[in-house]
């Protein structure tokens, strides 16, 4: 028998919730992601966060997609935040310190000062595009936030100053 919520109106269970909205959830954070195996590892989060609020009946049916969707990216945001605070795990076996260390620090200054000034070249909205998602390392749908711009023309803005600042640092060199 179908659970009854506070308005009296018959509810689907848990069960026929998870399986009516699996994929779309799913698909939803696969966008977000572009990660088969984090895509579900965050779709299943996302549903061991949501079951409780669905078995007390809290969310009313006509909400179920919306409120996953909601719970799926504080999952995204949580996970982003942790990887921003541990920052990037290097493993040094694969590293060999004695073929990528510069051995002067003079040349090391010089190219620092020679990209500086190529990235002052270029346009100011591109400078802060490759400021953002290379130097800070934000992603895609964060640097889209920060900028009030579309993931696609970050995306896009990202490639043009790529190939702009490889077009000056080609005359430079």
């Amino acid at each position: 028998m179908p659970q009854m919520n506070r308005k009296d109106m018959p509810t689907k269970s848990v069960e026929e919730i998870c399986h009516a909205t699996w994929k779309p959830l799913y698909r939803f954070i696969y966008y977000k992601v572009q990660n088969h195996e984090e895509a579900e590892e965050i779709t299943q989060e996302t549903f061991v966060k949501a079951i409780p609020y669905l078995r007390k009946g809290k969310i009313h049916p006509d909400k179920y997609s919306g409120f996953l969707k909601t719970v799926a990216l504080n999952v995204l945001r949580d996970r982003w935040r942790k990887k921003k605070r541990r920052g990037i795990s290097v493993d040094i076996e694969t590293i060999h310190p004695e073929e990528s260390a510069v051995g002067d620090a003079t040349e090391m200054s010089v190219e620092r000062l020679v990209i500086e000034k190529a990235l002052s070249q270029l346009q100011k909205e591109q400078q802060t595009v490759i400021e953002l998602r290379i130097i800070k390392g934000y992603s895609v749908a964060e640097t889209a936030k920060i900028m009030d711009k579309t993931e696609v023309n970050i995306r896009v803005m990202q490639h043009r100053a790529l190939q702009s600042l490889a077009k000056i640092l080609k005359t430079v060199n």
